[in-house]
């Protein structure tokens, strides 16, 4: 039977373990600029159809990772609210140098 965290704190460790293929970090943190990216433009230049690219751009990179490089199961499935916080956790860690790219 799979754990279930009552926090992020607990989930996080987890998170990262889900996620220690140096690849699937990398795609993950590509998808997560280019979302950003794609969002300033479409809020500079009031074409909100751009914005239905979010998730296609945040999701893509990150499961191609998950399933071509770490070959797991993304975590998005079981904990959607934590796995999208843990996704913008390991990007500013990653961007700090806090966590290895």
């Amino acid at each position: 039977m799979e754990k279930r965290f009552r926090t992020f704190r607990e989930f996080y460790p987890y998170y990262l373990a889900e996620h220690a293929n140096p690849v699937c970090r990398r795609l993950h943190f590509v998808g997560s600029t280019l979302v950003l990216l794609v969002l300033v433009i479409a809020l500079a230049t009031r074409r909100w159809e751009l914005l239905w690219l979010l998730p296609v751009l945040g999701y893509g990179f990150a499961w191609v990772g998950h399933y071509f490089f770490e070959h797991n199961r993304p975590a998005t499935f079981t904990y959607p609210l934590f796995s999208l916080m843990g996704d913008w956790v390991m990007f500013r860690d990653m961007l700090v140098g806090r966590l290895r790219w």
